[in-house]
């Protein structure tokens, strides 16, 4: 695993010093002033979804691809986890085991009924933002002096992003009367959002390693990415306290 705590990083660290408040300030406002912060759901997909009945494959379908693709706490996480990753079979490896544990979660948390408390999954998963930053700083084995398994991590991760998007459709009556069907089109979505945002990312990934800049602002940009994942855990544990 690439870390950037070494000394050769220390001129980076100084020149992204001054860029990086400006940065969180401007990636806070944009998030929170999304009508959709993190993974809502707009008014008029939830009017659907309480108003469907019967197998409705193709609008679940786009739901599930609209709901990832606007999904800002999932595309974050996502951004950390293939920064360092240069070769296709690992990004598909660690972007595998975040579908598989993300689609467990979400048919199991629907199907079976079982509900907890969105405040608190939501800012689980700020925090899995936060630490995929920190393994890209190579913090964990400079401060505690051990790597955790970043495959098992991502794995562990997903299980809890899929509770997060479980807990948006348990908000709403949704009719029996064809849920499994509408449950797996709804995940199927997922993953076709998932696969075309990563698709965007990987490009503009591509195009920015290919420049000097990557090397430059690797440091600052994993500590933006970190600050996004508190503003994540800070609004929720916002929620928690004062709404839940």
């Amino acid at each position: 695993m690439t870390s950037l705590f070494s000394p050769g990083w220390d001129g980076a660290r100084t020149r992204g010093a001054k860029i990086l408040l400006l940065c969180g300030v401007m990636m806070a406002g944009f998030i929170m002033s999304s009508p959709t912060f993190a993974h809502g759901v707009a008014e008029d997909d939830a009017a659907f979804l309480e108003q469907s009945a019967g197998a409705q494959l193709i609008p679940f379908i786009y739901l599930g691809a609209k709901h990832m693709v606007t999904g800002y706490d999932h595309l974050l996480f996502l951004f950390g986890v293939i920064f360092f990753l240069y070769r296709m079979k690992e990004v598909g490896l660690y972007v595998t085991l975040f579908a598989v544990g993300h689609s467990v979660t979400l048919l199991y948390g629907v199907l079976s009924g079982t509900h907890v408390n969105p405040y608190i999954i939501d800012a689980i998963i700020g925090f899995s933002v936060v630490y995929k930053a920190l393994d890209n700083l190579g913090a964990f084995r400079r401060w505690f002096g051990v790597q955790p398994n970043t495959k098992a991590a991502v794995l562990i991760f997903g299980f809890f992003h899929g509770f997060g998007l479980a807990t948006k459709l348990q908000d709403f009556k949704l009719s029996e009367d064809g849920l499994v069907a509408n449950i797996l089109a709804f995940n199927v979505g997922v993953e076709i959002g998932q696969l075309l945002a990563l698709g965007a990312i990987l490009i503009l990934m591509n195009y920015w390693r290919q420049s000097a800049s990557f090397v430059r602002h690797a440091f600052t940009s994993n500590v933006v990415l970190m600050s996004a994942g508190f503003i994540l855990v800070g609004y929720q544990a916002t929620g928690y306290f004062f709404h839940s």
